[in-house]
């Protein structure tokens, strides 16, 4: 079941590894036997991405990605490997599918004439609202 990011582009399973450890905390007796945790490993510069997508993905600053490239994703909700491995596979392709959303660029804009008359009008009001309530002199 490869991981599908667009109709053009998708990760065949050879480029991810993935291995079931034991999840961390609590759950008695069952979580020191069991192990229902699945450890996906995915090296971005050796996989088939296109590079638009590789570049994206390695200038990214995630906690999930390694120096040397390699996503980390550890799944471990689930009671079952079987959900884990879905939850883990579901991850990488949200976070590799964000990073083809392009972002519109930023246009500075300037304060029209009219909202900077308002803004100070108004703080002239404030300020004789404000004067208003010392003390009153006879």
């Amino acid at each position: 079941m490869a991981v599908k990011i667009s109709l053009s582009v998708s990760i065949p399973d050879a480029e991810i590894e993935l291995s079931a450890i034991r999840a961390q905390g609590a759950g008695g007796q069952n979580v020191n036997k069991v192990s229902s945790a699945i450890h996906l490993r995915f090296d971005v510069r050796a996989s088939s991405l296109p590079e638009f997508y590789k570049a994206e993905l390695l200038a990214l600053r995630d906690r999930r990605i390694t120096k040397e490239g390699i996503i980390v994703i550890k799944a471990q909700k689930y009671r079952t490997q079987e959900k884990n491995r879905e939850d883990a596979f579901a991850r990488l392709q949200e976070l590799v599918k964000g990073v083809a959303v392009v972002r519109k660029a930023r246009r500075a804009t300037k304060p029209t004439k009219g909202s900077k008359k308002r803004r100070v009008d108004s703080k002239t009001k404030r300020g004789r609202t404000k004067s208003l309530r010392g003390r009153v002199s006879e």
